[in-house]
């Protein structure tokens, strides 16, 4: 495709329209000339044809005269010729000439037709006729030719006529098709015009501005609110996103002023250095920034290999693997339910729901698996306070910090059921805050088939 010369959609459209206009205007004309000519032409040969038909009638019979009559007023001619060449008789304007013609009909016809240019007495200059030749007998049983023809001056001054006619009319419809288009295609981009100039106005500081959106329910109307709910999205993602950069400022900074503070101390005073409360700070830290690392590659869209794995087998290897926690877990998980996923990331969920089961159980936490088609789910309960039923959604938020009861009192970061549910919407699966009673939380995840 070559590009256009011009940018400009209203152009474009203006002379695509005329093109188009001008193409179908030449077709339709020469179309017309097409259907008189071959009318006219065969009217005149249908004339012409029966005058031979009646001339060679007359030659059969043996009343052949030498000088033939044709009507008057009427431009045709009359000839007949012998197969030997010699004029047995003509109409008068071709007295004393030539044979007019030479074509014969083919074998097995009795007539054949041609558009010939002849120049008559008394007229030098030629003009076009339609010849028409028929076979014949004379009264001795000879063979001869009828010529008979009739004048194409009429066809051709038709022609001439409406040619001379459609010729100025062409380009005033091709300059009215041209303004209107170019009227209309104005009309109907002004919208996007208008769409086009705000947007460009919109920047990272004023996502609160919208498009305007048109009166009619046309494709520019529908753009315009496509556009606007783009903006919605966009507003909020970078809402959302500033207060993450907001709330991971301020859970950092916590850690980072308790690590100066020991580092002040070291300092000043090496003997009063406590170890184990400086690791602990560098390991909250360190969590809280591979939390954040993790966060950015979910919101970037990674996704890690996956395979086909057993959930319930990796939850028994998860739960072993843990270090014995302040209360018991209990898993039941016996039958295989197989979903396609990450083992580390899904291994990561069942981590962050374990350890936001230990801060708030009292005595229990129960971890099931069950192979319902055509989803696999996990369920994590504990028999701590649970969460209200005002907050099942907004414990997912990044950073969300709810009454003391399930407070981050025990080195959460804040992030770890923000983590579980990106991953889990991730793998194409849901994870909620159920009805308690106590913690209640359940991941569904597609079910996929076992090998076999």
């Amino acid at each position: 495709m070559f590009p256009l010369p011009f940018g400009s959609v209203r152009v474009a459209s203006t002379l695509g329209a005329v093109a188009v206009v001008a193409v179908a205007l030449l077709a339709a004309c020469a179309g017309l000339l097409g259907v008189i000519r071959h009318g006219l032409v065969g009217s005149a040969e249908h004339t012409a044809r029966a005058r031979a038909d009646a001339v060679a009638g007359v030659s059969a019979s043996g009343r052949l005269v030498d000088r033939l009559a044709v009507p008057d007023g009427e431009d045709s001619l009359l000839q007949v010729v012998a197969d030997d060449g010699r004029i047995l008789a003509a109409s008068e304007n071709l007295a004393g000439r030539a044979p007019v013609a030479s074509f014969e009909p083919a074998p097995g016809h009795n007539s054949a037709a041609r558009s010939l240019d002849l120049a008559l007495s008394p007229d030098p200059h030629p003009h076009p006729y339609r010849l028409v030749a028929v076979r014949a007998t004379t009264a001795n049983g000879s063979g001869a030719t009828v010529y008979a023809g009739t004048s194409l001056e009429t066809a051709r001054y038709t022609q001439r006529l409406i040619i001379n006619s459609m010729i100025p009319g062409i380009p005033l419809l091709l300059l009215l098709v041209a303004a209107v288009t170019w009227r209309s295609t104005g009309r109907a981009l002004r919208p996007v015009e208008a769409i086009r100039a705000e947007v460009a106005e919109i920047t990272e500081r004023d996502l609160g501005r919208r498009v305007p959106v048109p009166a009619s329910r046309d494709e520019v109307a529908r753009l315009s609110q496509t556009m606007n709910a783009t903006l919605d999205r966009l507003e909020e993602s970078m809402d959302r996103q500033r207060r993450f950069v907001a709330d991971a400022s301020h859970e950092l900074r916590n850690p980072i002023a308790a690590l100066r503070a020991h580092v002040e101390v070291a300092i000043a005073h090496p003997q009063l250095l406590h170890g184990p409360e400086l690791l602990d700070d560098v390991i909250r830290v360190q969590q809280l920034a591979d939390d954040l690392l993790l966060l950015a590659r979910l919101d970037a869209g990674q996704t890690p290999e996956r395979s086909l794995l057993d959930l319930s087998e990796l939850v028994r290897a998860t739960t072993a693997r843990r270090p014995r926690g302040r209360v018991p877990v209990t898993v039941h998980a016996a039958d295989p339910a197989f979903v396609h996923g990450n083992r580390g990331q899904l291994a990561r969920v069942l981590d962050n729901l374990l350890d936001n089961a230990q801060r708030h159980a009292r005595t229990a936490i129960t971890v099931t698996v069950t192979d319902g088609a055509p989803a696999v789910v996990l369920e994590v309960h504990d028999d701590g306070p649970g969460v209200p039923e005002a907050d099942r959604e907004r414990v997912f938020t990044r950073f969300t910090r709810l009454d003391a009861s399930r407070s981050r009192d025990a080195g959460g970061t804040g992030l770890g059921l923000a983590i579980a549910r990106d991953i889990a919407a991730n793998h194409g699966g849901r994870l909620a805050a159920a009805a308690g009673p106590g913690g209640h939380f359940t991941l569904c995840l597609p079910h996929a088939p076992a090998r076999t």
